[in-house]
């Protein structure tokens, strides 16, 4: 039996694509946002010197600045007004995610439906402007400080740069939700996709001047290609791979008919928690390096700058934290976001049940050992995957960073963009199948 996807793909001709006008609609429309959206990425703050600003941040690379500037398609680097990018809204997200779970009222709210979500959403906005404000304000006083990068410190300054990268953040906050409702894919991780491709030609042209030079050898930038081709392949085979449960449901009778019981599946997911783990680990862990690069290392002891140095790219102890947060946080994101005692409850009132499993709280344990087990494979999964290019790096001394974190990123969203495109095509081809279907009716009526 053909898989959905091969059938997806079967149905997916250029002839459909080029008489879906609303489909080009949508992605002439996505196009634009994220052109918008690179444009503000090279519009600077006032008040900066950029050669001061780029001395300064080259030293900072390595720390947690670097994994925001890759997220922020290399906002932060030139101090643009993009530079929070959309991490404040996916902060925010995550915070009020993890508070439904905690506070009843929201809670509540969650199981409301549309009217719920649409208050969760403006909470949402909230904390977004409020991390925002928060971290606009941090970044201008820790640019004020370094009084070459500023060209005019002062409250005047402060004010400014705070309006500016929250409206920055605000705006592309904005551009996502239009993406979203009137284009094609996801809008915010559409952004966060832009911004991770932008800068994969220069690394890429970085790597084959390197060959060129003979700084890499030939075999080294093979091994690099084919680590990237394994692990593109695994990311698409293991974000689709799903534990389909068998929910059964029983006879019914309206009126004096009997209808025979409906039979469907419960997909579970071998990586629910998404990125978010290596996102929650790579930033735990670059923190104190940045904190370290911030502030004068000779006053730290001799035990805190051992720690600091052990916490680079490369080494023993970072493999190791990096791989136990990211398994930790596969499992802390997972419980987060699926709640096995609601899913059963929903069984339980719409009449199904998993055969030999009585329905409640046997269902909901049975759907929870299941779900631990899968999050095992997804859990290593993960940490094979966002290893492979740390060890690559450090064990052939690649100059750029090539992170398993944006390759999961990206290769996620053009999966998931790709099936938006393939169901609106068939969405297509099914409304012109009715209108023929119409047409030939109304013919034969008239004869």
């Amino acid at each position: 039996m053909a898989s959905a996807a091969e059938q997806l793909a079967a149905n997916l001709n250029f002839s459909a694509f080029s008489k879906a006008e609303d489909l080009k609609k949508r992605i002439w429309f996505t196009l634009g946002a994220l052109l918008v959206y690179r444009l503000g990425t090279y519009i600077p703050m006032p008040g900066i010197d950029p050669d001061a600003l780029a001395q300064a941040f080259h030293q900072q690379s390595t720390g947690i600045l670097g994994l925001f500037n890759m997220f922020a398609g290399g906002a932060v680097g030139r101090m643009a007004i993009f530079a929070l990018g959309i991490m404040p809204y996916i902060s925010a997200s995550i915070i009020i995610q993890l508070m439904t779970s905690v506070i009843p009222s929201l809670e509540a709210l969650k199981k409301e439906g549309e009217s719920g979500r649409k208050v969760i959403n403006q909470y949402t906005r909230y904390g977004t402007v409020l991390l925002a404000t928060v971290q606009a304000y941090g970044i201008a006083a820790g640019l004020q400080s370094t009084s070459s990068i500023v060209t005019n410190p002062g409250a005047f300054f402060l004010l400014s740069s705070v309006i500016t990268l929250v409206g920055g953040t605000m705006f592309l906050m904005w551009i996502g939700e239009q993406i979203t409702a009137r284009g094609i894919g996801n809008g915010i991780s559409l952004i966060i996709f832009a911004g991770i491709a932008a800068n994969l030609p220069s690394a890429l042209a970085n790597l084959l001047e390197l060959g060129r030079t003979g700084a890499l050898s030939t075999a080294i930038i093979l091994i690099v290609v084919v680590v990237v081709v394994v692990c593109v392949a695994g990311v698409v085979f293991f974000e689709r791979a799903q534990r389909r449960l068998l929910i059964q449901y029983p006879k019914r009778q309206v009126g004096n008919r009997m209808f025979q019981g409906d039979t469907s599946h419960l997909p579970l997911k071998l990586n629910t928690a998404g990125v978010i783990p290596p996102i929650f680990a790579s930033s735990l862990l670059l923190l104190p390096v940045t904190i370290a690069n911030f502030s004068d290392t000779s006053t730290l002891p001799g035990w805190a700058t051992a720690i600091i140095a052990s916490l680079g790219h490369g080494q023993p102890l970072y493999m190791l934290l990096y791989a136990g947060m990211i398994a930790f946080f596969a499992f802390f994101y997972t419980a987060i976001v699926f709640n096995p005692k609601d899913t059963a409850d929903n069984l339980k009132k719409h009449g199904g049940f998993i055969p030999g499993i009585r329905p409640g709280e046997r269902t909901a344990d049975y759907i929870d050992y299941v779900l631990t087990r899968i999050t095992v494979v997804g859990a290593i999964y993960l940490v094979v995957i966002c290893l492979l290019p740390e060890i690559l790096i450090s064990a052939a001394g690649i100059p750029f960073y090539l992170g398993g974190t944006s390759l999961l990123i990206v290769v996620s969203v053009t999966m998931d963009t790709v099936a938006q495109v393939q169901g609106h095509l068939l969405a297509h081809q099914y409304e012109g199948l009715v209108k023929k279907a119409k047409l030939r009716g109304g013919r034969r009526g008239t004869r």
